[in-house]
């Protein structure tokens, strides 16, 4: 379990990095700063993440718990709908994605207290 999801953090990491030099390299002569500013930050909170599922993966050799798989799925959705709908915003201009992004935040709330319940609530492994 603590492999799979540290894999799926390191695997997130790199997706992060491609489209953030997308983001830094492709994007910089062809969207306004505001629409750039919007995209650095579906980056930023996507690299967050991609971290905080390596610590799913850390956590879920340390302890176990069934808020460890909620947090690592909170994390991979919150990913998936704050930054992507970010990305998707800053690439089509079409603001309604913003509407999909509060879902995503909510989603990484709910993943940090999965986590936090996985420590406080689980047995030591091994």
């Amino acid at each position: 379990m603590g492999a799979g999801w540290f894999a799926a953090g390191a695997i997130a990491a790199a997706i992060g990095v491609g489209v953030g030099a997308f983001g830094a390299h492709g994007l910089k002569s062809r969207v306004g700063p505001d629409l750039l500013a919007i995209f650095e930050t579906g980056v930023r909170y996507h690299m967050y993440h991609a971290l905080a599922l390596l610590a799913v993966g850390w956590a879920a050799t340390r302890w176990a718990s069934p808020w460890i798989q909620a947090s690592g799925w909170l994390f991979c959705i919150g990913i998936l709908l704050f930054s992507g709908s970010l990305y998707l915003l800053a690439l089509t201009g079409a603001r309604w994605w913003g509407a999909v992004t509060p879902l995503g935040g909510v989603a990484f709330i709910l993943g940090w207290i999965s986590l936090a319940l996985t420590a406080l609530r689980g047995t030591d492994v091994g």
